[in-house]
């Protein structure tokens, strides 16, 4: 496996953070006053992005700059995943959040994987 394999790249990260805030690329076009295939370009890592566009999207996702920017590993990216989701369960009704953990608790069962 190469290194370009297991690292994540700035347009993974773009792509994994809006998909986790629960943003379509046209509703991130219109929050920053850019075209849709503008966002879809740099999540395709097709089209650069400014270091203001960079801090626009960081703001509008909740994660830091350094979180986009950094090409650690696979793992480090799992880690994000992770903190974005509760991130977004931080948000819910309780009601809400129980019936997401009744649903993951369900999903463990299911798999076998049930701790």
């Amino acid at each position: 496996m190469t290194s370009k394999e297991t690292k994540a790249t700035l347009h993974e990260r773009l792509r994994l953070a809006r998909e986790m805030a629960g943003l379509s690329q046209g509703q991130v076009a219109k929050k920053l006053g850019l075209h849709r295939p503008s966002i879809s370009e740099m999540e395709a890592g097709r089209r650069r992005v400014t270091g203001e566009e960079l801090a626009a999207l960081a703001r509008l996702y909740g994660v830091s700059v350094d979180w986009l920017t950094d090409t650690t590993d696979n793992q480090s990216i799992d880690q994000s995943r992770i903190e974005l989701a509760a991130r977004q369960l931080a948000k819910m009704a309780p009601k809400d959040l129980d019936r997401v953990l009744g649903l993951l608790s369900a999903l463990r069962r299911e798999t076998g994987t049930d701790e």
